[in-house]
């Protein structure tokens, strides 16, 4: 039992790590869809670079800011967080600006970005909820399985819905093929006879038949 909990777990939590390096005077975006009422939370730093301001910003698909940050102190693990209120993707975007001019091949300009992205349990703190709480291990344990049971439940709620909506789709582009084909059918149809009649009618008029 607590395997298949530890396996459902993996699932419905999810953990990303990334490292990539920014050039001086450019962007770098990440994408990633995310669905309705999940916590995503993350950490990230950015190495120590001379001359350089970075910064970040989150977005969702309409534009709205989710978090931002103008000025990341270097050399830090900083911390964000939000919720989404429905299914869509979110954009994070590093950007880094220098402050006097350099070359840009010169390697030593570039950051190095540590960025770790965390949503669903795995983006909640249960520690920080027992000690708010006053809770005991086993009462935290036992919070962490509620929500657990919780987010299984809407999983399979989300599974079965998107199951109904494949299949209805499914059945209507059935039913639009189906109508499609007997037009094209009937249609072709139309145009041999039309033909037909229409070269009969020339050749009567050139007196090739009777």
């Amino acid at each position: 039992m607590q395997r298949e909990l530890l396996v459902l777990a993996t699932l419905l939590a999810y953990a990303h790590c990334i490292r990539f390096y920014l050039d001086p005077n450019a962007m770098k975006c990440l994408k990633e869809e995310v669905q309705a009422d999940v916590l995503v939370a993350g950490e990230y730093e950015v190495s120590d670079t001379p001359s350089v301001k970075t910064e970040y910003i989150i977005r969702d698909s309409k534009g709205h800011i989710l978090s931002k940050k103008d000025d990341i102190p270097h050399g830090k693990m900083l911390k964000f967080s939000f919720a989404t209120e429905s299914y869509d993707t979110f954009e994070i975007c590093f950007m880094a600006q220098a402050i006097q001019p350099s070359f840009s091949g010169n390697k030593q300009n570039k950051q190095e970005v540590h960025l770790i992205t965390k949503r669903g349990i795995e983006a909640k703190s249960y520690e920080g909820i027992g000690e708010a709480a006053k809770l005991k291990p086993s009462e935290v344990e036992l919070k962490r399985l509620e929500d657990l049971s919780g987010a299984i439940v809407q999983d399979f709620v989300r599974m079965r819905k998107n199951e109904e909506d494949m299949r209805d789709t499914n059945e209507t582009t059935n039913s639009r093929v189906l109508y499609v084909s007997l037009f094209s059918m009937c249609w072709l149809l139309v145009l041999s006879t039309w033909q037909v009649v229409y070269l009969r009618r020339f050749f009567k008029a050139k007196k090739l038949i009777e």
